[in-house]
């Protein structure tokens, strides 16, 4: 075959994942965050795991569905009962006019309480034997004993439930027998009514007797007190001390006021007194006879007027003159004697007022005393009578609370009633088929569904391109699909029949899954050289991160994809320690690069050229050698300088770059570097650990290889299955 010129011709072959093959990746320190996933994923995860997950549901619910027919079915009976809080609780008496109080959930709480008690299911567990038959009775061990008899009874079956803004009391019981369930549910509720009524009556009993034993000390105690009232009203000498203080306050009140009225009265004549005892004319005049001095004192007046007349006109014996002089003589006599008489009177007035004034005095303070003396008296009085008063009430108010109590207690009120009562059930409760194939598919189905994507959150290996570029940030430039049974089908590598159509075969055999290998070794090569802007790609080294990666075999098939276009391609074999590549074209190792490192030979003398492809030449490893492994660094260099002018392209299998010293030297003499990663089985760390140290040394990464990728990884190799199908269609037509 003729030698190719420079200019690459290659077929138009576009990577669904396109690289830049010279933009290095930045340096990543430390460990890279997960990043977000988008919904897709979730679905394709589905996708994946969808036989295991409909497996595990299918097992799930069929398990389920089987379990819940072979389980014992178990029924369930419920009786109704009837609080009416409105029923007065007795017949007469306050039980009769007493109302229903506010306090409904704790009265209903406390009739839930007392169903479950002891006192109520005993009888009922006693009647139906429940021990005996197996049923589930807590406290009761079926081993008769003592201890056994005085322990108290719960039936763990028993269920009693209020619903919701009702007086109703729903007492429900489970057992496998639909009958029992129904006589066990009516006898309990038939134990609560008569149990309620039992306490009443002996409530009822109880008090009666109490308050009988207390009448009699009662009744002495009335009969003491009634007896040291009545003493005291002899001692006061009336019926009422409280009467009769009421007319002695009455009294006082009245000789009070009277008394301030002498006393007025006596200031008054006391006065007119004290005036007339002067013996004056005016004083005469003001008192309470002083119309009749003023009468007296003008007929005075008048006689003395008419006696001067006489006395100008006649002489002191003329008949006129002594008969107006005896006139004037007289008035002034009755004059005189009105006025001794006017201040006799008002000194008796004086003198009667006062004494009527003296004597108010005394009466009133000897009324007070008296008042004072009852009013003492009367508390005394007043607590003896509250004493009898409340005896006899209390004494009266037994009697009759006897009387009553001796009646309700013979009445069974209706208050607590059975509304409905239980009938055997027709279906049973439990196991509910249906419910239960329901739950089981659900939690199976919510556990597979989570049990997939938590083994894909958790799962660290490289399996997508769009996880390596935002995870690693670098580049994914090509992803060879898996072949079954790979190490067994990709052995030898050897020619096909025709020469001008290479293709990659094993053993001469063609299937759709090598073929669909083809295809993406070429569209690698396409993405590594096609990007060869700047600068030409001469040598490139392919390394992974730990062995078994697949990297001698994308080496081998790399070089012989680019030789296929007549380009003359050199096959290095670089790794010394565990070669590969001689097997793979069934080539002797007997000489190679060891021999070279230690000069044992030039490099060109050592080359090996594989039958059926004619532009490729192959430098094994040759023998192993821990000396040519310490000479890597300077003697490779040398061998990549001198053959990157002889050859279009130079590959390099490397070492594996982690543990092993001869890569990190390698790195360092190449164009380029390839990684290359088993996808599903490389960690992130141990890729990002390799990147990290490619930068550091500022290799020139091309990107990463996935290898070994199908559709069950990820989304992303959906297109994976159109190869064969492709070449399958093509080969019919």
């Amino acid at each position: 075959m003729p030698q190719q010129n420079t200019e690459h011709i290659l077929p138009a072959v576009i990577d669904p994942h396109p690289a830049t093959a010279y933009a290095p990746p930045l340096l990543v320190d430390s460990e890279p965050e997960q990043p977000s996933l988008p919904a897709s994923h979730y679905l394709w995860i589905l996708r994946r795991h969808r036989w295991k997950i409909l497996a595990f549901v299918a097992a799930c619910t069929v398990a389920a569905l089987i379990v819940s027919k072979r389980i014992t079915p178990v029924y369930e009976s419920t009786a109704t009962v009837d609080v009416d809080r409105q029923t007065p609780t007795g017949v007469i008496g306050e039980e009769a006019a007493r109302l229903s109080t506010n306090d409904t959930e704790q009265f209903l709480s406390t009739q839930i309480k007392l169903i479950q008690s002891d006192s109520v299911l005993r009888p009922v567990v006693e009647k139906y034997k429940l021990r005996d038959i197996g049923e589930d009775v807590a406290g009761t061990p079926r081993l008769r004993s003592a201890a056994a008899v005085d322990a108290p009874v719960m039936l763990k079956k028993l269920k009693v439930t209020r619903p919701q803004n009702t007086y109703l009391l729903q007492v429900s019981y489970r057992s496998t027998d639909p009958r029992l369930a129904a006589n066990v549910a009516n006898g309990v509720a038939q134990s609560y009514l008569e149990h309620t009524f039992d306490i009443r009556y002996r409530s009822s009993v109880a008090l009666s007797s109490f308050m009988e034993k207390q009448i009699d000390e009662l009744k002495a105690k009335m009969e003491r007190s009634s007896a040291a009232l009545a003493r005291f009203e002899q001692e006061l000498n009336v019926i009422n001390p409280e009467e009769k203080t009421s007319i002695l306050s009455a009294r006082l009140l009245q000789l009070n006021s009277e008394y301030t009225t002498a006393q007025s009265d006596r200031v008054r004549r006391e006065a007119a007194y004290e005036s007339v005892k002067g013996g004056t004319l005016e004083a005469a005049q003001v008192s309470s006879q002083g119309e009749a001095v003023r009468k007296l004192s003008d007929r005075l007046n008048d006689a003395e007027t008419r006696f001067a007349e006489v006395k100008v006109h006649y002489g002191a014996n003329h008949p006129e003159y002594r008969r107006a002089a005896s006139q004037v003589a007289e008035v002034e006599r009755q004059l005189e004697s009105t006025r001794q008489n006017i201040r006799q009177r008002v000194e008796i007035e004086y003198r009667e007022a006062m004494r009527r004034e003296n004597m108010l005095k005394r009466e009133l303070a000897g009324t007070k005393a008296e008042f004072d003396r009852v009013n003492s008296r009367s508390f005394e009085y007043q607590a003896l009578k509250r004493e009898a008063d409340a005896d006899k009430s209390l004494y009266e108010e037994l009697v009759r609370k006897i009387k009553e109590a001796g009646i309700n207690a013979g009445f069974q009120n209706s208050t607590i009633r059975v509304a409905d009562p239980a009938r055997p059930a027709l279906d049973p409760v439990f196991p509910n088929v249906k419910l239960n194939v329901i739950l089981a598919f659900l939690f199976s189905s919510i556990l597979a569904v989570g049990a997939a994507v938590v083994s894909d959150v958790l799962d660290d290996t490289i399996r997508d391109p769009e996880q390596v570029t935002r995870v690693l940030r670098t580049e994914v430039i090509g992803t060879l699909p898996s072949v079954k049974n790979w190490r067994g089908r990709l052995g030898t590598i050897s020619a096909a029949a025709n020469n001008t159509s290479r293709a990659l075969v094993v053993a001469d055999t063609r299937d759709q899954a090598l073929t669909g290998y083809d295809e993406a070794v070429r569209t690698l090569r396409n993405s590594i050289l096609l990007t060869d802007f700047d600068r030409r790609l001469r040598t490139i080294l392919v390394t992974s991160a730990s062995p078994a990666e697949g990297k001698s075999t994308v080496a081998a098939h790399l070089a012989v994809a680019h030789a296929e276009q007549g380009h003359k391609t050199l096959l290095i074999d670089g790794d010394l320690r565990r070669p590969s590549v001689h097997r793979r074209f069934g080539i002797p190792s007997v000489l190679g690069l060891s021999n070279v490192l230690v000069a044992e030979l030039p490099w060109r003398d050592a080359l090996v050229k594989p039958q059926g492809v004619a532009e490729l030449d192959i430098l094994p490893a040759g023998p192993p050698s821990r000396r040519a492994s310490d000479l890597v660094g300077r003697g490779l260099a040398q061998v990549l300088e001198e053959a990157s002018s002889q050859y279009d392209l130079v590959i390099l299998d490397a070492p594996p770059l982690l543990g092993f010293a001869e890569p990190l030297q390698m790195a360092t003499s190449v164009d380029g570097v390839i990684v290359v990663t088993r996808a599903g089985e490389t960690s992130r760390k141990a890729i990002n650990s390799v990147i990290t140290t490619l930068s550091r040394l500022r290799a020139n990464i091309l990107g990463v290889v996935l290898n070994e990728v199908h559709q069950g990884m990820s989304s992303s190799y959906y297109y994976y299955g159109h190869y064969g199908n492709y070449y399958k269609a093509s080969e019919q037509s």
